[in-house]
């Protein structure tokens, strides 16, 4: 059940209005690593969830991600506030109206025209949300390990959108989101870690013949070892030939066919075969004598 406080999370203060920060805003509105896809992702692992801990773990941080979607939608209607009001009551000439929801690069006319000034469900470029942006599988260690990262590229895009600013008051906010992925993180990290053991993901074990192996696949300059490929963790194989067939067979691809499939198999080979003793004139040929 939700109770909505109208009251924000975080206080918003917008000095200036600002159509094309506000359409650069979006991305963490309807965007692929904004709050509504993080609070949708963490709902479904919630409910589904049967460990006490992950599940109220889980469906905290969701209900968060929905104040933080609030936050980002309040800064996008306030930004266009000036042009919101301009445009419905055709305050400026045509022309000027149209240059100044356009002005300096800007793509704010989706939000101003199609949406009238307020937060839409599309990014920065105006796609549409979709329910493709969940990746959850099902399996706490991946989800996990998913959610750290979905946490971190969110984190990235907020630093880049406070780099995009001079306005104190929406800098202050970006700020606070940007640092609730980081505590986002912690808890995601922690609660993998207190699963043992966590890796590999999943039940199944890996095969020990290949599970600690590093096939050095793009050799010449710039081939480097470490920690990721070195003797101390790993089997290091470069040559060639060692690459192929590693299972011990010939690398060839086998399948058995009963006796229809294979008398079938064989007419579509002699039905499809190529001729490599005739040369026929084909229409790019035709073409290119035309031209002369």
């Amino acid at each position: 059940m939700f109770a909505h406080n109208k009251r924000l999370q975080y206080t918003v203060r917008v000095s200036e209005c600002n159509p094309g920060l506000a359409n650069l805003m979006l991305e963490q509105f309807g965007g692929p690593q904004g709050e509504l896809a993080a609070a949708c992702r963490y709902f479904t692992q919630g409910l589904a969830e049967d460990d006490p801990g992950r599940k109220d773990m889980l469906l905290d941080i969701a209900t968060e991600e929905l104040s933080h979607l609030e936050v980002i939608g309040t800064i996008v209607a306030m930004l266009n506030k000036g042009a919101k009001g301009k445009l419905a009551e055709a305050a400026e000439e045509t022309a000027e109206l149209y240059r100044s929801i356009t002005g300096a690069g800007n793509d704010s006319h989706l939000t101003q025209v199609l949406y009238g000034g307020g937060p839409a469900l599309v990014n920065s470029g105006g796609a549409p949300w979709h329910a493709g942006y969940i990746d959850s599988i099902g399996e706490p260690t991946a989800d996990l390990r998913s959610n750290i990262a979905a946490e971190a590229r969110a984190k990235i895009i907020y630093e880049r959108l406070i780099n995009l600013t001079d306005d104190a008051g929406v800098k202050n906010a970006l700020q606070f989101l940007m640092t609730r992925e980081i505590s986002h993180q912690q808890s995601f990290e922690k609660a993998l870690y207190a699963i043992t053991p966590n890796f590999p993901p999943g039940k199944l074990p890996g095969d020990p013949h290949f599970a600690n192996v590093y096939f050095n696949m793009s050799q010449g300059e710039g081939d480097m070892r470490g920690s990721w490929n070195g003797d101390g963790h790993f089997t290091y194989v470069s040559e060639r030939e060692e690459q192929c067939a590693v299972d011990g067979g010939d690398g060839q691809p086998q399948v058995t066919l009963d006796p229809d499939e294979e008398t079938a198999l064989e007419d579509l080979a002699v039905r499809t075969a190529s001729d490599p003793d005739v040369d026929p004139t084909t229409g790019a040929e035709l073409g290119a004598e035309t031209g002369r």
